[in-house]
């Protein structure tokens, strides 16, 4: 099982929110690149793809085999209800705060942060690259 610490950036995109959407996964060990994701995720709101991403991402570290993970996401909003800063009030995101929830559970070490879009760019622009693959 690996112990290292991996970091992971996450982004979900949607054109017109609700529009086509999709999400980039980025899981790195230091510089180096474990696993990319890009996918389309079909029509909905720039919120859903942003839980979507976060789940994917959490998904692939665990099946990489790290439970130790500092998660980087630009959506204030999900870092704030993932901390339980805020309540989710939206009956959409409940289900996918749930998911992300039980699944943070089997994390031995985990955090979540609010970065700046310019410092999630590659998972930025594989979300995008999702949206256009569709």
């Amino acid at each position: 099982m690996a112990a290292t610490k991996v970091t992971v950036h996450s982004d979900g995109a949607a054109r017109g929110n609700p529009g086509p959407a999709g999400i980039g996964v980025v899981i790195k060990n230091g510089a180096q690149t474990l696993l990319e994701i890009s996918d389309y995720i079909g029509e909905t709101t720039n919120n859903i793809a942003e839980y979507t991403a976060l789940i994917r991402g959490l998904k692939a570290t665990l099946k990489l085999g790290h439970k130790t993970a500092d998660f980087y996401l630009d959506s204030e909003l999900l870092v704030k209800q993932i901390k339980g800063e805020y309540r989710v009030k939206n009956e959409g995101l409940k289900p996918l705060f749930l998911q992300a929830q039980s699944l943070i559970k089997k994390f031995h070490a985990f955090s979540i942060h609010h970065t700046r879009r310019e410092n999630n760019q590659e998972a930025d622009a594989l979300a995008n690259q999702g949206i256009d693959a569709r």
